[in-house]
């Protein structure tokens, strides 16, 4: 008796294997701007090398949210965010304009919420670039940075050192939810916990709660003006704009590697994309299989 497959069939039982193999785990990359260098470059979580100028031609990136397979990058000069994607191709190099000091952005389905850091506001516009709001929370002190959870907005006000609290429609939760914060410069939202990061002469991250609470002031110490972080799992990755590296922490305060990756210039802003769902890909495989065997055994019989 013989049993062939076709070429569909047959390259999908090589894509499951390979999906099933050890060691085929694909993994999750680091993606981070370079203020001084006009670039974001990419990079792996164990500190290689994939792209250091995965997109150039920037104007001064200060920091970037992801949304799928798109980027949408602040420029602190030009007033601008621009739309690439994540394997580097322009999408729309001036999505948004006219914006004063865009320092920060945050997603929320397709709204971005930006902060116009010279003019003290927060404003709201859609991924594809329509002006909701440009002035959708106001009174603020230089906001430097902002995150989104659900229907509330964190901003950190860098004159004051505080991290007040908003609604997504604009509305005050609380102005001075975190006080005495000074010489922060940015912060990163994870679940109900606030990693706050302060540049020089603090060089440190503190931990707080979404409630105001404060856990460690002093979790991560000895950075060197830290200006960006991203969590991966029970992993902080933290840009140090001053000594040009990436260092890695968990998230309770211990030191992985603090110069993971090093030589980059004026690193900020600072991302994790996922690997790709191997889970997915798996479901996506089987279904396939599946399709292809009913394609093609009315075939088989004729090559009994």
């Amino acid at each position: 008796m013989k049993l062939s497959f076709g070429h569909g069939l047959g390259s999908l039982f090589v894509l499951l294997l390979g999906l099933l193999s050890p060691g085929a785990a694909l993994a999750d990359t680091i993606l981070v701007a370079n203020y001084a260098g006009d670039t974001i470059g990419e990079y792996t979580t164990s500190g290689a090398t994939v792209n250091a100028s995965l997109i150039s031609g920037l104007n001064r990136p200060q920091n970037f949210v992801l949304s799928g397979s798109d980027l949408f990058v602040t420029n602190f000069l030009t007033g601008t965010i621009g739309e690439y994607t994540t394997s580097g191709a322009t999408v729309n190099a001036s999505l948004i304009s006219g914006l004063q000091g865009p320092s920060s952005i945050a997603l929320s389905g397709s709204d971005l919420f930006v902060t116009n850091s010279l003019t003290g506001t927060i404003g709201e516009y859609t991924t594809s670039g329509a002006t909701l709001n440009a002035s959708l929370v106001s009174g603020l002190s230089y906001p430097f940075a902002v995150a989104v959870s659900r229907s509330n907005l964190f901003v950190l006000n860098l004159v004051t050192g505080t991290i007040g609290e908003y609604t997504t429609s604009g509305a005050t939760v609380n102005a001075s939810l975190i006080s005495g914060l000074t010489f922060a410069q940015t912060f990163l939202l994870s679940g109900s916990d606030l990693f706050v990061a302060f540049v020089y002469p603090v060089n440190t991250i503190g931990e707080y709660t979404t409630s105001g609470a404060t856990v460690n002031p002093s979790l991560i110490s000895g950075l060197n003006g830290p200006d960006g972080i991203a969590v991966s799992g029970s992993d902080l990755f933290v840009t140090n704009f001053t000594g040009g590296t990436i260092g890695e922490y968990t998230t309770s305060g211990a030191t992985v590697n603090p110069t993971l990756i090093s030589g980059l210039k004026g690193p900020a802003g600072i991302a994790i994309v996922p690997e790709p769902n191997t889970i997915a890909l798996l479901g996506f495989g089987l279904a396939g299989l599946g399709w292809c065997s009913l394609r093609y055994s009315a075939k088989w019989p004729d090559q009994l």
